[in-house]
């Protein structure tokens, strides 16, 4: 007979699970700031934006434009086009012939043992002249005085990386509810917070502004060191940290801008190249994953429904944390809050099975056919080998 753990004891875990990460979270409620006012006094380097791109015709002018508009007095922007087949060569070739500051640079060819973007942000590091560099992606749009705030900032705290959390773009209740709650697992659950403490060794990084020091960027072996690894961005901010360079993550909330997905069947979609990969490929950690998503996400609000007594209490105090947590991080990452916003911590479950459907089919593509990303599929057998040596680089640096 298998032994079952009784009921009360269970809701006790759960209550634990989910409490102890969300006093964290209170506690340090503003571990994540907001970039601060420009130190006018700071003198700054010449910037290299690094931009790559792949059939992204439609929105890659609106966010080149967004880059030209910015007063940093010496800047370059490097836009790669990763063999794309729309017109996003076109455009930016115009962009260029129109303004000096930009170079565009055509991938026709992917070499072996590369991931198409982190190719680009290489090929595009390889050309760049900036003392600093700027890696970001081909949606984001920049408010007016975003880069030389931001440069300014890391100058004058003597970082080595910078990543700013952008404004989170959704339409539709079901998406807005989905991207809170992945603003949720990743400050709240994962802990992106810890970046900010020097005591920590938590790395972070955002694909949306991960702004690094060339020398520091040079020092981790640049990303031929991540080239099989479909989450770079996170990976570039973990690397520096695991080698010792000084990191910040603050709330760019006020001076970026992306629409993540269009819906929820493309954020699902987009995530299955890089689920799994976070997890190292580990099936035993995708299924701890999926345990958790349940056991503390999901059946709470069952529970207060079904059950009595102390059990109800409990998870009352559990539902309760989640959508408070859920409505912080919202108020962060999307902002500002408001009367919908208690809707979408209401539709926390809901949230918490799509993201475990996610996570399930990104190991189930994995595992059966590779990992397919912007045209080429990657067998899992390589991503695993380079997941393996990067923790093994990692350790050797520390």
């Amino acid at each position: 007979m298998i032994p079952t753990l009784p009921l009360e004891i269970f809701d006790l875990l759960v209550f634990l699970a989910v409490t102890v990460p969300f006093a964290l979270l209170v506690r340090r409620r503003n571990a994540i700031p907001r970039l601060p006012a420009l130190d006018r006094s700071v003198i700054l380097p010449r910037l290299s934006v690094v931009v790559p791109a792949r059939d992204e015709a439609s929105g890659i002018g609106r966010a080149v434009e967004s880059l030209l508009a910015q007063d940093y007095p010496d800047l370059e922007i490097i836009a790669v086009d990763d063999r794309s087949s729309d017109a996003t060569g076109a455009v930016l070739a115009k962009l260029a012939a129109r303004d000096s500051r930009i170079r565009a640079i055509r991938v026709d060819q992917l070499p072996a043992g590369w991931l198409g973007k982190n190719h680009a942000l290489w090929r595009g590091a390889e050309s760049a002249s900036g003392e600093w560099l700027l890696f970001t992606d081909a949606d984001i749009v920049f408010a007016q005085g975003a880069l030389r705030r931001a440069v300014a900032y890391a100058v004058a705290e003597q970082l080595d990386h910078l990543t700013l959390a952008p404004r989170l773009l959704a339409r539709g209740l079901a998406l807005r509810a989905f991207v809170a709650f992945f603003a949720y697992t990743f400050i709240a659950l994962w802990g992106a917070y810890l970046a900010n403490d020097p005591k920590s060794t938590r790395g972070v990084g955002i694909g949306a502004f991960n702004l690094v020091r060339r020398s520091a960027y040079a020092r981790i072996g640049t990303m031929r060191a991540l080239s099989l690894r479909p989450d770079d961005d996170i990976r570039l901010g973990r690397r520096l940290r695991g080698f010792g360079f000084r990191q910040r993550v603050l709330n760019g909330n006020d001076f970026l801008s992306v629409e993540w997905y269009p819906s929820l069947r493309a954020a699902i979609s987009g995530l299955e190249k890089s689920m799994y990969s976070s997890m190292e490929y580990r099936l035993v950690d995708a299924v701890g994953v999926l345990l958790y998503l349940v056991a503390t996400m999901v059946w709470p609000f069952v529970g207060v429904i079904i059950l009595g007594g102390i059990d109800r209490v409990l998870l009352t105090i559990v539902v309760v944390c989640l959508m408070a947590g859920l409505l912080e991080t919202y108020r962060q990452s999307m902002r500002p809050l408001t009367l919908s916003a208690l809707l979408l911590a209401l539709l926390v479950p809901f949230s918490a099975l799509c993201f475990a459907y996610a996570i399930v089919r990104s190991v189930y593509l994995a595992e059966t056919r590779g990992v397919r990303w912007r045209g080429t599929t990657y067998p899992l057998s390589l991503l695993r080998a380079q997941s393996g040596l990067e923790g093994t680089e990692a350790n050797r640096s520390r």
